[in-house]
């Protein structure tokens, strides 16, 4: 257990999870609660299962990891977990959405959607964290601290 809240010291870490989190957090809030223009639970939920065809148990952890996920990367809680849950996102969201609308994202909108770079990003972030944990001022590293030895 305390594999998965190792991590390296130094400041890459929370650099990357805060970048991250902070990111992904309006895009899960949207799909929890509705906030900051979303649509809330309830009707993410609909669209992904009815509208997208992804099974059930698929779209409940999309939105758990957009959402408690980009909580756990800006606490640095579960860091690995989370980076994960938000590369499986990622994926799925270039297979599912954005590789038909080419790699650029829509900048002028000349296209009929986004492109995949911004996802790639993603990805790449949530890699390096999934590999060397959360950094300094995280939970994990408190969590993942070896005990003290008693003095002899």
């Amino acid at each position: 257990m305390r594999r998965l809240f190792a991590t390296q010291a130094g400041w890459s870490g929370l650099i990357l999870r805060l970048g991250l989190g902070i990111v992904m957090f309006p895009h899960g809030m949207q799909k929890l609660v509705g906030w900051f223009g979303g649509h809330g639970f309830a009707e993410t939920y609909q669209m992904f299962t009815q509208g997208m065809h992804i099974p059930a148990v698929l779209a409940v952890l999309v939105i758990l990891a957009e959402s408690l996920g980009s909580i756990g990367l800006i606490v640095g809680c579960l860091t690995r977990i989370a980076a994960f849950g938000l590369l499986c996102n990622m994926i799925g969201a270039i297979a599912m959405v954005h590789w038909r609308n080419g790699f650029f994202m829509n900048w002028f909108g000349q296209q009929a959607g986004e492109g995949f770079e911004y996802h790639l990003l993603a990805i790449a972030i949530s890699l390096a964290l999934v590999i060397a944990g959360a950094g300094n001022w995280s939970l994990d590293a408190l969590i993942g601290r070896p005990a003290k030895q008693p003095a002899a």
